[in-house]
């Protein structure tokens, strides 16, 4: 993997990208999480462009396809379009391109898609893609005609195979949201390879917990988002690169508003400034447990002591951030 360079360019139309960009090796995919079997394509397509001493380029969609598709039911994205970057970046690549994603889009063929796209406006020598990669029309694009249209057309192609975790098991983006779901971010991160985090501007709230002795900093999340309500041991991250420990509940806060909306709310360790209207990430170590209706304020500021307290026991045994922990952190 080679070492972050810093913010890389996000492209949103084929015209803005940039000459320099032509003959590079593309990796195509959704890579919604960019787990560990998504690093595998992505280090394959890296390790190409170096052979060809060739711009590394990452081509994605969006939105994701599944939203366009399914409006109703739009899906848990694991690294929106922000954090998806960095990754991007922190591993290596030149830019992200994110073709945006129409019903018309879609009704482009599998053919007009590799001679307009790859060939006429990215003039590219190699082609790397996952297994279970499909486009076009139909989804009539397939890895195999990729690699017959490659043949014809004169690039290269890399198909890499499905990636198993130490269980041979098969690392998916649909199982992280199941440990999502289930509130197992540790299983979540050996998944990965990185702790799951969500990036938010921090909101004004009522200010209770400032005066129960527990300021925090409250986030809204997509309503999509399929994190299991409960208290989290976190890593809270700022714009500049700084981070603290800190305990988070997600949740709908049953003892003073159960009839609001689910909120995000992080007491950090240690702090006393002012985040209001930052951006901030927030990094998931450990579910420490469940939503529970106290029987008034005072049960319900000793249970928020003893949960702060887990919180900084569970984050001292945790190794310190990775890169890629720091990466989709503002990193």
């Amino acid at each position: 993997m080679s070492e972050a360079t810093g913010p890389i360019p996000r492209i949103d139309t084929l015209a803005g990208v940039p000459s320099t960009m032509r003959g590079c090796v593309v990796a195509i995919g959704n890579f919604d999480g960019v787990h560990r079997g998504h690093q595998a394509v992505l280090q394959e397509a890296l390790d190409e462009a170096d052979r060809h001493a060739a711009p590394a380029v990452l081509l994605t969609f969006e939105p994701h396809p599944r939203t366009v598709f399914k409006p109703e039911a739009p899906v848990f994205r694991l690294t929106p379009a922000p954090l998806k970057a960095r990754l991007a970046a922190a591993m290596g690549f030149s830019a992200v391109v994110e073709l945006p994603f129409t019903r018309e889009f879609a009704q482009r063929t599998a053919e007009a898609f590799v001679d307009e796209v790859l060939v006429e406006e990215l003039g590219i020598r190699h082609v790397v893609t996952g297994f279970n990669f499909h486009f076009g029309r139909q989804r009539q694009g397939s890895p195999e005609f990729l690699v017959a249209a490659g043949e014809k057309r004169g690039f290269g192609v890399t198909v890499v195979e499905p990636y198993q975790d130490e269980n041979a098991e098969l690392i998916s983006s649909s199982r992280i949201r199941d440990c999502l779901k289930d509130g197992d971010v540790s299983e979540a991160a050996g998944l990965l390879g990185y702790h799951y985090t969500v990036e938010a501007r921090v909101l004004k709230g009522k200010q209770l917990g400032r005066t129960l002795g527990f300021p925090t900093a409250n986030m809204a999340l997509p309503s999509e988002a399929g994190l299991r309500t409960g208290i989290y041991a976190v890593r809270f991250g700022r714009e500049d690169g700084t981070f603290r420990d800190g305990v988070a509940s997600f949740g709908y806060r049953p003892t003073v508003d159960s009839d609001g909306a689910p909120l995000l709310e992080t007491y950090v360790f240690d702090f006393g400034g002012d985040l209001y209207d930052e951006t901030c990430s927030v990094a998931f170590f450990s579910h420490l447990r469940d939503e529970v209706k106290f029987d008034g304020l005072e049960p319900l500021v000793a249970q928020m002591k003893r949960d702060a307290e887990e919180a900084r026991a569970a984050l001292q045994a945790i190794r310190p951030l990775s890169g890629l922990d720091q990466a989709v952190a503002f990193g």
